[in-house]
């Protein structure tokens, strides 16, 4: 992009994730032109000047972005996506969980072939993905990915009638199954499962650990992988956002970093 030129961006959604984004992005060649939402006459506070709220994914063709970054759920992808594609934007995705639905994966990948746009998703809370889609092309036979929480942030999913969480002295590693079927079980994390299966080797043969440690303090994603490319092996310690303790900071700034890349004229 010239060094003089605004990227319009669009964000899906006004949460935790993309407030910080916003933010990180003041000052930037990056102009948020408005806030996807479900309902625009609900109130929004600290909105960008630029920014205003729409609730109509038609509008998209009016205001044409040149990039529409999602962070608001996987449901909120379907609703915003394919006009997104079709209103010639690309497109960042942080819910990848979206694309557990394969016929929504095929959909969307045909749009934006036939538009001539991309879509990339965002690796959010996890280290490791790019090298892990370069390894994939010399060949990657095993992918495993562990996280690994401590055990009262597994309340509130089946984890509670896997273990006792509340009474462990020790890691238990308490569910592995493939990135396809955790994402069906355990939702809350099928993000970062799916994203991991994405860049390797797919959702059936993507194996994920979830572990609940007592001694933990923050979530942990360890990935490992192997194949005629060698080994990886990747850890990440996540601490929490400030405003959203359930939402890890490397998410938001990931986001950042897949949207700077977009203006700045060196890309790592």
């Amino acid at each position: 992009m010239p060094a003089d030129t605004t990227l319009r961006l669009v964000l899906i959604g006004w949460g935790a994730i993309a407030q910080t984004t916003a933010e990180l992005l003041r000052g930037s060649r990056v102009q948020i032109v408005a806030i996807a939402v479900g309902d625009a006459n609900s109130p929004r506070h600290d909105l960008p000047q630029s920014a205003r709220l729409i609730d109509d994914p038609n509008e998209l063709s009016l205001i044409r972005p040149d990039v529409v970054a999602e962070a608001a759920g996987k449901d909120s992808l379907a609703t915003w996506g394919h006009a997104s594609l079709e209103a010639g934007a690309d497109l960042i995705v942080s819910s990848a969980s979206a694309f557990a639905d394969a016929a929504l994966f095929e959909s969307m990948r045909d749009v934006a072939a036939g538009q001539g746009v991309h879509i990339q998703i965002q690796p959010g809370a996890l280290a490791g993905v790019e090298a892990l889609v370069a390894a994939s092309l010399m060949g990657v036979d095993t992918v495993e990915h562990r996280m690994v929480k401590p055990p009262l942030a597994w309340l509130g999913t089946p984890a509670e009638t896997l273990c006792d969480l509340h009474n462990l002295t020790e890691p238990e590693a308490f569910y592995r199954a493939s990135a396809a079927q955790t994402a069906i079980t355990f939702p809350k994390n099928a993000n970062v499962a799916m994203t991991t299966a994405l860049a390797g080797i797919g959702p059936d043969a993507t194996m994920i650990t979830l572990v609940a440690d007592p001694l933990a303090t923050t979530n942990r994603h360890e990935l490992r992988a192997a194949g005629a490319f060698g080994t990886l092996e990747v850890m990440t310690d996540n601490n929490p956002l400030p405003d959203n303790p359930k939402t890890s900071a490397l998410a938001a700034f990931s986001l950042v970093r897949a949207i700077q890349n977009r203006v700045t004229p060196i890309v790592l």
